[in-house]
């Protein structure tokens, strides 16, 4: 079990990396994008294994939440880059895939 102190520790480390994230959304680097994502997934998943159910109290709270607000605004943020950036890839993949299956009833003419 972590300790409170601990906690803190990783979530203001999962809050560094999703202002990384937003970072390399905001310059087009996918991949540094996927890999820092996966650095914040392990985080969530040791969090999850190993945060205790005693609720924080006091300052403690305080600092969690506002570690919290921070990673979800920028997740909006990455979202608000990203979704574009998704929405024409699959049209691309949709428009390579029509055109696939038009080659293959109508053959190359």
């Amino acid at each position: 079990m972590m300790t409170n102190h601990e906690v803190l520790t990783v979530y203001a480390e999962m809050a560094d990396l999703t202002e990384q994230m937003l970072d390399a959304a905001t310059r087009s680097e996918w991949d540094q994008l996927v890999e820092l994502e996966q650095r914040c997934a392990a985080h969530v998943r040791t969090l999850q294994a190993e945060e205790g159910s005693a609720p924080m109290v006091g300052e403690q709270r305080e600092r969690k939440v506002e570690l919290i607000r921070k990673m979800l605004t920028a997740d909006r943020k990455i979202r608000d880059i990203t979704m574009p950036w998704m929405a024409q890839l699959s049209a691309l993949i949709n428009s390579t895939g029509t055109e696939r299956r038009l080659v293959n009833a109508y053959g190359g003419v």
